[in-house]
């Protein structure tokens, strides 16, 4: 079942109010907490797809068990883009209707795994740390490119890091999830250690270069938009 999601009206309407929710909501982001040990309990991906003629993006929630990496439930939502294009808020973009994903699932998701950023984001504060800060739940960000962010290649064997780097602050890892494949990139959203964050996406890579949360919930979201506009 899809839900469909209004925007809620308090929602912001220019970069500046964005900008300010951000700096309200960045004050909130947890960074002390090792979170739950990987291969235990839910993890949960996250994603998002468009349709830019329409103006409506569909999110996907899927759950899996992390140990064998099983499909538990899963949930979309439907709803209207709440905010226009901007780099660095994206994430006002797409919020609405991933909680609305997450708020349909039956179970609890555990830890949610977002295909972005977390503090790897210009203002320290990507959809990861925003979705953690709403939901209180435990969030990391695995991202496919840097950003705008440096690193140096890591090793080629899986499992290798680099840090990922603004200036001088680490603001996550380019981490190895195949042997001689392009790194991922992974960031700290909310209540995970980077290092925690790093465990859990190899936990969630044994076969391919993305975690198997952003492969279901990836493909969950595309169908969810077909779907729509299908019948």
């Amino acid at each position: 079942m899809t839900t469909t999601v209004r925007i809620p009206e308090d929602w912001p309407a220019t970069e500046e109010q964005a900008r300010a929710v951000q700096d309200e909501l960045r004050e909130r982001v947890i960074l002390d907490e090792p979170g739950p040990p990987p291969g235990t309990g839910h993890v949960t991906g996250v994603d998002v797809a468009y349709d830019d003629e329409r103006d409506v993006v569909a999110a996907a929630a899927v759950v899996l068990d992390a140990s064998s990496l099983d499909v538990v439930a899963e949930a979309t939502a439907v709803g209207r883009v709440s905010f226009p294009y901007v780099p660095g808020l994206l994430a006002f973009r797409e919020i609405p209707t991933v909680l609305a994903a997450l708020d349909a699932l039956p179970c609890p998701p555990g830890l949610v795994v977002c295909d972005g950023y977390g503090l790897a984001h210009p203002r320290r504060f990507g959809l990861a740390s925003h979705l953690g800060v709403l939901t209180g739940l435990p969030t990391i960000g695995v991202a496919k490119n840097p950003f705008t962010f440096t690193y140096d290649d890591p090793d080629t064997h899986r499992g290798s890091t680099a840090a990922l780097l603004a200036g001088s602050e680490e603001v996550g890892r380019a981490l190895r999830t195949r042997d001689g494949v392009k790194p991922v990139f992974v960031s700290v959203g909310h209540r995970v250690t980077l290092a925690n964050a790093c465990a859990h996406t190899l936990a969630l890579t044994p076969e391919y270069r993305l975690p198997e949360t952003t492969r279901r919930a990836d493909a969950l979201c595309r169908t969810a938009l077909r779907e729509t506009y299908s019948a």
